[in-house]
């Protein structure tokens, strides 16, 4: 399956940008099933400066703003083939060792929420990929999905506090949870093309967890199943806040406007 994207970020300032400098993670890369056939990311009211690969291999462009700028952009198209529909990665590679992704974050600190979600599994084979997904089923069935009761910097035990959240929200409880139980999970930020509609109001967010002999696996916990030919994996962290399309800072314009656009098609 073949997938075409194009996705904008468009930021306005009540005031001229003195100077800003933006992290953005929205350059995929070959994995195992996604191959990238095209890919381009324009800048509007700023450059990239530099481009390197940080420590959880996120492709990274580092993008400075132009000095009284009051509006930019940051536009991605590109087109992508996929060809697996297990939900498997496969071998783990990079900088970091696997026991890294068994600590917390500030996100993701297990609590009595989390915790009473394991409980509610009962006994857990930890080598089991089944466990992944009775976790997956165990949150959405503590967690509904909805939006708007949630921001980035909602934790784990605050979304499941709340009893509702977003994607974001329900990788965060499953990472949380997977390493309370022993398992390596990772955040994953990307995209997904919806079978019924092509216009989006935002990116995907999913979990992944690894799995002796097998390697990692991804569990779309909102959606209730694994990644499939309908995903583009972009980027992966502990957390959102490693894993996130665009960060950084600015000086001057201190109250600012998003708007979105997006757009996943086969």
């Amino acid at each position: 399956m073949r997938l075409r994207v194009d996705h904008e970020t468009r930021y306005s300032y009540d005031a001229p940008v003195a100077y800003g400098l933006q992290q953005v993670r929205l350059r995929p890369k070959d994995t195992r099933g996604q191959k990238v056939l095209d890919w381009e990311i324009k800048i509007e009211g700023g450059e990239s400066q530099l481009r390197y690969e940080d420590h959880n291999g996120n492709a990274v462009d580092m993008i400075a703003i132009e000095p009284g700028r009051t509006e930019t952009a940051i536009r991605c198209v590109g087109l992508i083939e996929n060809s697996a529909s297990d939900g498997v990665l496969g071998a783990h590679r990079g900088f970091l060792p696997l026991w890294h992704f068994r600590r917390s974050s500030d996100l993701t600190e297990a609590g009595e929420g989390v915790r009473s979600i394991i409980e509610s599994l009962g006994e857990v084979d930890c080598s089991n990929v089944a466990t992944g997904h009775r976790l997956s089923e165990a949150i959405l069935k503590t967690v509904g999905y909805e939006g708007g009761n949630t921001h980035a910097g909602t934790t784990a035990e605050e979304a499941i506090a709340g009893g509702t959240g977003v994607c974001q929200d329900h990788a965060h409880i499953f990472c949380s949870a997977a390493r309370a139980m022993g398992l390596p999970a990772r955040y994953v930020a990307g995209y997904l093309m919806i079978n019924d509609r092509v216009e989006q109001d935002a990116s995907h967010a999913w979990a992944e967890a690894h799995f002796d002999g097998i390697g990692w696996v991804g569990f779309d916990i909102s959606n209730g199943y694994s990644p499939d030919e309908r995903y583009i994996r972009i980027a992966t962290g502990m957390d959102f806040r490693e894993a996130a399309p665009v960060s950084g800072m600015r000086m001057g314009g201190s109250d600012e406007g998003v708007l979105v656009s997006l757009k996943v098609e086969q």
